[in-house]
Formats: structure tokens, C-alpha cells, sequence
């Protein structure tokens, strides 16, 4: 009888073992992706006809496109999750039909800001404007007298999408200074809140709405720490999104910050020193951009002798970089276009960032308008449209017959 038992006992743990786990019935968390590679290839070139002379039609080429309907590239990759993008082959030339007709093109749909390089890491286009393209892969050419009638294989490459966002403006600021906290206030979106540090790890986008109907973006990136430069913490993750905003809001706890208990504590001003640091030790160019530096929750300091400290060094920079340590000595420093206290909780100090973020944008528009003007806007060459393209590839496809 005991046998009997022991028998079932393990049967039973046996059949238990040896069922499926029950399916997840939680949803898959969502993430943004910035970057992406892909393998491109251009159709293969249609063969000739030797006997009557004709030519196969050109392979189809793979390009792409930036259309502003798309968020990040998440969708991209969703799309095609193999990642292998192939350009449709060129017609054959036949004998009732001798000219061939060309592959159809592959168009590549990505969204606005994407930098697209080769397996080298050349840029090969930067799409910044909506319907802006790019070729990545070149269809074969199709067979003909000049080249044996034998039709071409097309391009094939890997190439990297890098998505950096386009923003009006972008806050800089080291985790916990209540970046967060500021877009929440200044714009319809509701990212992550809490009083531990890293709560921002992906880009947020909101949208500041004016009473005019004006509307400008602002983007909320995940923070910086010391040595992001060398992409320590978020590093190149979070830079590379600063590049193609107009405008820095920079904002600094009036109170410093403190990464960790085995960290150093910085006081507001050497925090403000060590944000142009990393900025410049990163890419000397963004230190052009216009800025604005806002030091935030005021309302922590009753009698102001923080805040009026920190806005005296940084208006008599360099000369007040005697008072810190030479490590926190950037070689450049950054120029603001404006100081300005705040709260993020007061709704009055929120609508006067608002307000300045506005003149600070309309002015640089305004200055980079007239310098377009004096010196002429020249259109990169990816910016052309494939129909030029496809309209000379038609020509010398009839060239061939000649």
C-alpha cells in the first residue's frame, strides 16, 4: 500500500513538472529605441536581351524617409522585426518586350531627427524635415550593350538609424533637480515623479501651449552625471538628444546635488560649473546654443542668501571660478541668455519661464533668419526628391536603346 502512495506521489509531481507555464498576461513594457541597424540591398538589375538589343530594367533602390507621424523607432522596428530591407528585382527584357521595367523602390518610413550611417560610421543623410529622404542602397543596373546585357546586383550595406530628437528646447540638469517635475508643469505631459534620482529613463516630449495658440516642444531627457561625457550613467544616450534643440533650459537645484551618500556634495554653483563641463567635453558646439539657467525650488531657501550667492558668481564668471576647486573649471563657458528663479510648484514662477523660453525663441529665429538671408540657403544633397532620380533613371534606360 505505502508502494501504491509513493507511486502516485511522484506521478503526480511528475505531471505537474511537465506542464506549460501558464502565458504572462501582463503587458510587454514599452521602451524607446533611439537606435537601430539595419541591412539594406537594392534589386538586382533585370537581364538584356542580346539578340534584339534590349535592356533590363534597373533594380528598384531603398531609401529612406522621415515622416513626423512617427515617434521613435520603436515603430520601425515593429514593422520589420528581421530588420532586412530588399528592393524589388528589374524586369527582364523579353522579346515582345524589350525594354524592361525598373524594380520598384523600397521607401524606409523613420521619424523626424534620424541620422542614418554606414557600417563605417560616415554619415550618409540627416533627416531633420518631414518627407526629407535618403538612398541607402542602389538598385544593379540593368543588362545592355555596356555592360554584356548581364544585369547588375544591387548595393548591399548595414547602415545605423540614430535617432536624436528634435525639440525646441531641452532641459539639462543632473537627476533629481526637478526636471521632471518643470515639464509636468509647463506642458500637457506626465512623466515619471519621484524623490529618488534616476526617475527620467527615456525621453519625454510635451508641448507648451500659449494663449495665442502658439506651441512650442520641450523635451525632458534622462539625467546627467559626472562623466556622462565618456558615457558614464546615461551618457551618449542622453547628449546626443541636446543636439538638435534650439535652446537649453538648464535647470540646478538651488539646494546642489548629491548622487549618492558616497558621493561628494556639490552646492548649486559648482553644479552649474560641472553641467558646461560635461557639455563641452562632449561636443564644444552645443555650448553655441542659446541657454537659459533657472534655479529651481526657491522655496526651499526661506532666506534667499543661496540663490543670491549662486546668481552673483555666475553673473561675474570667470572671475568667481577662484572660489571652486580647478576641477570644476570647464575651458569655455557657456553664455545664458537669461537667469531666472522658480518653483516648479508656483504656477506664477512657471508661466514666467514660459514667457521667456518664447522671446528667447523668437529672437534666435529672427537672428538666424537674417543670416540665411545674407548668405543663401543651400539644400544638402539627400534632400532632393527621388523623383529627380527616378526621372534620370528612365533617361539612361532609354539611353541604352540608342
Amino acid at each position: 500500500m505505502m508502494n501504491v502512495t509513493k507511486n502516485i506521489f511522484f506521478l503526480a509531481i511528475r505531471n505537474y513538472s511537465t506542464k506549460t507555464a501558464p502565458k504572462s498576461t501582463k503587458p510587454r513594457k514599452y521602451t524607446f529605441v533611439d537606435s537601430l541597424r539595419i541591412h539594406v540591398r537594392g534589386g538586382a538589375g533585370g537581364q538584356g536581351y542580346q539578340k534584339f538589343g534590349g535592356s533590363g530594367g534597373d533594380g528598384g533602390c531603398v531609401y529612406v524617409k522621415a515622416n513626423k507621424e512617427i515617434r521613435n523607432l520603436r515603430t520601425v522596428y515593429e514593422k520589420n522585426p528581421k530588420k532586412r530591407y530588399v528592393a524589388e528585382v528589374g524586369q527582364d527584357s523579353r522579346k515582345h518586350w524589350i525594354l524592361g521595367n525598373p524594380g520598384e523602390d523600397l521607401c524606409i518610413e523613420v521619424p523626424l531627427g534620424v541620422s542614418v550611417r554606414d557600417q563605417d560610421g560616415v554619415e550618409i543623410g540627416d533627416l531633420d524635415e518631414d518627407g526629407q529622404e535618403v538612398i541607402v542602397a542602389e538598385g544593379g543596373r540593368g543588362g545592355s550593350n555596356q555592360n554584356s546585357f548581364l544585369g547588375q546586383r544591387g548595393e548591399a550595406r548595414s547602415v545605423l538609424l540614430d535617432l536624436k530628437l528634435i525639440a525646441d528646447v531641452s532641459l539639462v540638469g543632473f537627476p533629481n533637480a526637478g526636471k521632471s517635475t518643470t515639464l509636468s508643469a509647463l506642458s500637457r505631459t506626465s512623466p515619471k515623479i519621484a524623490s529618488y534620482p534616476f526617475t527620467t529613463i527615456q525621453p519625454y516630449i510635451g508641448t507648451m501651449e500659449y494663449p495665442d495658440t502658439r506651441q512650442i516642444t520641450i523635451a525632458d531627457l534622462p539625467g546627467l552625471i559626472e562623466g556622462a561625457h565618456i558615457n558614464k550613467g546615461m551618457g551618449h544616450k542622453f547628449l546626443k538628444h541636446i543636439e538638435r534643440t534650439k535652446l537649453l533650459l538648464f535647470i540646478v537645484d538651488i539646494n546642489g546635488f548629491q548622487l549618492h551618500s558616497r558621493y561628494s556634495h556639490r552646492t548649486a554653483f559648482e553644479t552649474v560649473l560641472l553641467l558646461n563641463k560635461e557639455l563641452e567635453l562632449y561636443n564644444t558646439e552645443v555650448l553655441d546654443k542659446p541657454a537659459i539657467l533657472a534655479l529651481n525650488k526657491i522655496d526651499l531657501d526661506e532666506d534667499k542668501e543661496k540663490t543670491t550667492d549662486v546668481i552673483m558668481k555666475v553673473k561675474k564668471l570667470p572671475e568667481s571660478l577662484n572660489t571652486v576647486d580647478p576641477e570644476f573649471h570647464p575651458e569655455r563657458l557657456i553664455k545664458f541668455d537669461g537667469i531666472l528663479t522658480m518653483s516648479a510648484k508656483n504656477a506664477d514662477s512657471v508661466e514666467m519661464v514660459k514667457e521667456l523660453i518664447r522671446k528667447r525663441l523668437d529672437y534666435h529665429h529672427e537672428k538666424a533668419r537674417r543670416i540665411r538671408e545674407q548668405q543663401g540657403l543651400v539644400l544638402p544633397e539627400h534632400s532632393k526628391g527621388l523623383q529627380d532620380r527616378l526621372r534620370l533613371k528612365n533617361e539612361q534606360s532609354k539611353s541604352r536603346l540608342l
